[in-house]
């Protein structure tokens, strides 16, 4: 592990546990939620990313794409160490690690992957630019078309989280699993952190709501939403 550039930057305190990079993005706090359902020993590195330290060069070295979170497993498949980055994958390797939150049967799998791809292509892609658009820099764009486009998908994605969840507790019917998890910081954000409740007509999905309250309430959620936010 010590031959690893990233530890140059961020050392290992506990150099046989997973090392966790990241930080209380939506995407980060995928990573960070998932860790502390599974129970799985791991170490987190708060990634500064208002500081530029996703493009440091030790962290390139483990995330050439620059982005939170990475991961480097020193017991990785066959005992060999194993980085990685994407928090979609990261999700799908520590569900086939530990055994939980992914069923082994195929049918079901292939399912929550798939709401997992959809989280990943759709919710939060057009939640971050609603963000842009409705809180950050683009809010003091007099064209609010742009804005408005992305309210519009955002509140038809929410739209068809709703329908989904109209008779199931969790996105995969009884059992929470991987594509809860990749939603909920998206999902938080969007009406926190984002402000856009209102622009996205929020109250209307009765589902998601319960959805939110339900999986915020998980002890291992709120610690996994705390992991890298100090």
């Amino acid at each position: 592990m010590s031959e690893h550039p990233i530890f140059s930057r961020w050392p290992a305190s506990y150099p046989d546990r997973l090392q966790l990079f990241s930080a209380p993005t939506p995407n980060g706090v995928k990573a960070g939620i998932m860790l502390e359902e599974t129970g799985l020993p791991y170490e987190a590195h708060r990634i500064d990313i208002m500081a530029n330290e996703s493009h440091d060069p030790a962290f390139l070295a483990l995330n050439p794409n620059g982005k939170i979170p990475a991961i480097y497993d020193p017991d990785g498949p066959s005992g060999k160490p194993l980085a990685l980055f994407e928090s979609g994958v990261i999700l799908i390797y520590l569900a086939d690690k530990s055994g939980q939150f992914l069923s082994a049967d195929p049918n079901t799998r292939y399912e929550t992957i798939q709401w997992l791809m959809w989280q990943m292509g759709g919710v939060g892609p057009m939640f971050g630019q609603l963000g842009f658009f409705n809180k950050f820099a683009g809010k003091d764009y007099e064209d609010k078309r742009p804005r408005d486009r992305y309210a519009a998908e955002s509140a038809r994605l929410l739209g068809v989280l709703d329908a989904r969840l109209a008779e199931r507790e969790w996105v995969m019917g009884g059992d929470y699993s991987i594509a809860d998890i990749s939603l909920l910081g998206w999902v938080r954000n969007l009406i926190g952190f984002y402000e856009a409740r209102e622009i996205v007509g929020f109250d209307r999905f009765a589902n998601v709501q319960r959805w939110l309250d339900t999986g915020l309430a998980r002890p291992a959620v709120q610690r996994g939403l705390e992991v890298t936010a100090a």
